[in-house]
């Protein structure tokens, strides 16, 4: 412990977070973005494994970070990977990206090579786009089938940063990716953003796979209900322990536990009492123990279950 711990300063509100007590029975952080965090990949590991979260599951967002986590997984034994194209990253690559908010960096609507190829031949921007888009779906369903890939996702609808005109292309890229976890036997991992009814719609009309996995479960106690019904998995993060999310609370408390996931979303979504600052796998116990308490049941009944749910969720 640092000679300063007992001091409060504004660096320390704002750097990471301390170590928290290690779990007894150890966990698996479901959703992260090691790419996106401080450090490297083998500090974090290493953080994480000295608290009990043995294993996570490293997501893809775009063609750049898919590969990064495919390659990521295959250089180390506790890291599994699920590739995609996020929700907002479908209708940046149709419409365009002038802010490089995709981290792909700025480029014109279907700014890849096949729409490259279609503009020299000709048509509009919109079939342009749509040529790319199919480019980066062929990308990621060539890395679905690496068996250090466990998942295609995260994938699903965001409505929030998304709007009309982005829609129908992000309707578009969800189908094709769950049609991609069916074909391989891979898990989806949907993303749901102010989106609820229409990720039901979508996966009830194309079928859902096997094993699907709402990650950062952020429906009510119904939706919970509707999702036990049908099997999917709910990964809950630390924002479980916010002061307004009730309603998140009260669908971890209806949950079946065998279809109850953790995760971290890192470097979002920290935890209670460190929200704000940086988050990392390592933080997973803090989150594991307000679920515990929520769910009215010991620590290590629920790592147990947590555990074996995401070894069953991705197939490792």
């Amino acid at each position: 412990m640092p000679s300063n711990a007992g001091q409060s300063t504004k660096d320390d509100k704002s750097g990471a977070p301390p170590l928290p007590p290690p779990l007894a029975v150890p966990v698996a952080d479901s959703h992260t973005h090691l790419d996106m965090q401080s450090g490297t990949v083998e500090e974090g590991l290493a953080k994480a494994a000295s608290v009990g979260v043995t294993t996570v599951v490293q997501v893809g967002c775009d063609i750049k970070g898919s590969r990064w986590a495919a390659e990521t997984a295959a250089a180390h034994d506790s890291v599994h990977a699920t590739v995609a194209l996020h929700p907002n990253e479908a209708p940046r690559i149709v419409h365009g990206d002038p802010d490089g908010w995709s981290r792909q960096g700025a480029r014109e609507a279907g700014n890849q090579g096949v729409a490259r190829r279609a503009s020299v031949e000709g048509g509009g921007g919109r079939r342009v786009g749509g040529a790319a888009l199919e480019e980066a779906l062929a990308e990621i369903d060539r890395l679905a089938g690496l068996p250090q890939v466990k998942g295609v996702g995260e994938t699903g609808l965001d409505h929030f940063r998304t709007g009309p005109e982005g829609k129908a292309a992000q309707e578009r890229s969800f189908r094709a990716h769950i049609e991609i976890a069916k074909r391989h036997g891979k898990a989806l991992v949907i993303h749901d953003r102010d989106a609820h009814a229409d990720v039901l719609r979508v996966l009830k009309e194309e079928g859902a796979p096997e094993r699907t996995v709402f990650h950062c479960y952020s429906g009510d106690a119904a939706m919970a209900e509707i999702c036990a019904r049908e099997g999917y998995f709910m990964s809950f993060a630390g924002n479980v322990t916010f002061k307004n999310a009730q309603n998140l609370r009260d669908a971890l408390a209806v949950a079946p536990l065998e279809l109850v996931l953790v995760e971290t979303d890192a470097p979002f979504l920290t935890p209670a009492p460190y929200r704000g600052r940086p988050n990392a796998p390592y933080l997973i116990p803090v989150t594991v123990r307000a679920m515990a308490a929520v769910r009215g049941i010991d620590e290590d009944a629920l790592a147990t279950a947590l555990a074996a749910n995401t070894a069953r969720a991705f197939g490792y």
